[in-house]
């Protein structure tokens, strides 16, 4: 479905231009982060309101977006595999129109001009609001790279095409502040940026209108929305109140976020969760490392006693928690004993999901220019096989400790190997399987019959 959406003033305004490409066909293939996959809901917008009709792959369509990603080098690698395909169809019709936006256009516009010539429209991260002006200028005059270094339009100011009738994301920050060393986002994203309260429960309110029963807050580091804002110069808004408020919107039944960080996680945002119904038992804490030297090379502003403290306040905040985290392995100068802390860590914290990553350089970052410092190939992979074995083990026996639990969970729609049963969620974003046939955004109750490393089975009451 597409759904307009009101502008939210900061920054500015576009203008809403006429039809221009009706009975012309698009397709979006997305990389990456939640981040990414909004930005490409508000591209689909954007093309709907010219004309277009989203098609089902690259053969058929008239105009193809890449929403490109540079957190990993296997990223980047996936991108240029892409180009290199759709070279092949733009031989065959001419007159495909390819746009490259996202995070590696942001940081590597010249690069994919250089590797890939066939490429229409080159355009970054901040001015999504440009993409039917840039698609005009190269029907026109020929290929155009456009890549700015400051937000044009909050992607909340553009329309768009959800994925979901029922679950919707909503940008409230974007941008980041930290200065992680291994990680890129910054330097693509920019600072942060935040929208004014008003606008989003005003956004999340005409949501529930709509149909949404579930919504995700998004920020590069959603515990620091706010700190650019005053109102009447005085009180800036917090991130606990938002979540008060969007959580007490009639029709929204359940709110998530991502990502918070340890460093900046307080008191007032795990008493919001608990006391807010609406705002489910789901964090996502990133750890990185176990090791305090690697944690200070990593500029990540905490130590291990200090993310073990704010980690155990949550728990002892929030009944019935539920942790994910994420932890690189290889960092640059990691020795045999700062992986074997990290290893305590996780037995300690015993979180129900881990996103483990092998240490990836990327160009611009500081991380990348520790050279002398790499571990071994062999060596990382040795230490992530490990890491993963045991993540495993410990989701594992923590799935079990729900079998004979009733759990309320939500639907998301015909499971991809077996269209007779359901894939559904529970609110602490445990993939529950259910026989039978739901309507996706349909909120049941379900006995936790069996369970298994990465989901449980439930029986419907």
């Amino acid at each position: 479905m597409t759904q307009v959406l009101l502008p939210d003033p900061r920054p500015r305004e576009k203008p809403t231009r006429p039809a221009t490409r009706r009975g012309k066909s698009y397709f979006i293939r997305t990389f990456g982060c939640q981040m990414n996959e909004h930005d490409s809901e508000r591209i689909a917008g954007l093309f709907e309101l010219d004309g277009m009709s989203r098609t089902d792959g690259f053969a058929s369509a008239d105009v193809v977006y890449v929403n490109t990603c540079t957190i990993r080098e296997n990223a980047d690698n996936r991108m240029y595999g892409n180009l290199g395909q759709l070279k092949a169809y733009k031989d065959e019709n001419p007159d495909m129109l390819l746009v490259v936006g996202g995070c590696a256009a942001q940081k590597d516009r010249e690069m994919i001009r250089e590797r890939a010539p066939w490429v229409d429209v080159v355009m970054g991260t901040h001015n999504l609001d440009r993409v039917l002006d840039l698609i005009d200028h190269a029907e026109e005059w020929g290929p155009i790279t456009e890549v700015v270094d400051e937000l044009q339009a909050m992607p909340s100011s553009l329309p768009v095409r959800r994925e979901l009738e029922h679950s919707a994301w909503v940008t409230i920050q974007v941008g980041c502040n930290n200065t992680c060393t291994f990680c890129i986002v910054p330097s693509v994203r920019g600072v942060e940026v935040s929208r004014r309260p008003g606008n989003i429960v005003r956004e999340v309110e005409r949501l529930a209108a709509d149909g949404v029963v579930e919504v995700t807050l998004l920020g590069q580091n959603v515990d620091t929305y706010g700190r650019d804002l005053a109102i009447d110069g005085k009180r800036r808004p917090i991130f606990g109140d938002l979540l008060r408020r969007v959580g007490e919107i009639d029709g929204i039944s359940r709110v998530r976020f991502t990502s918070p960080h340890p460093n900046d996680f307080r008191e007032d945002v795990a008493m919001a969760m608990a006391e807010t119904e609406a705002v489910c038992e789901q964090l996502h804490f990133p750890l990185q490392s176990g090791s305090d030297r690697i944690l200070a090379a990593m500029h990540r502003g905490y130590n291990r006693k200090k993310y073990m403290d704010r980690l155990a306040m949550a728990r002892e905040t929030i009944p019935g928690l539920a942790v994910s985290t994420d932890i690189i392995v290889g960092f640059p100068g990691e020795s045999d004993e700062d992986f074997e802390l990290t290893m305590e860590v996780v037995e300690e914290a015993r979180f129900d999901q881990a996103f483990m990553f092998i240490f990836s350089p990327r160009p611009e970052t500081r991380a990348a220019e520790m050279v002398d410092q790499f571990v071994p190939d062999e060596v990382i992979q040795r230490r992530f096989d490990r890491l993963v074995e045991v993540q495993n083990r410990i989701s594992g026996e923590l799935n079990q400790t729900s079998i004979g639990s009733r759990l309320e969970v939500l639907v998301e729609g015909p499971s991809r190997k077996n269209p007779e049963v359901a894939t559904t969620r529970s609110r602490t974003g445990k993939v529950v399987h259910v026989d039978g046939q739901y309507a996706p955004g349909k909120l049941m109750e379900v006995d936790i019959v069996d369970a298994a490393m990465h989901y449980l089975t439930g029986v419907p009451l």
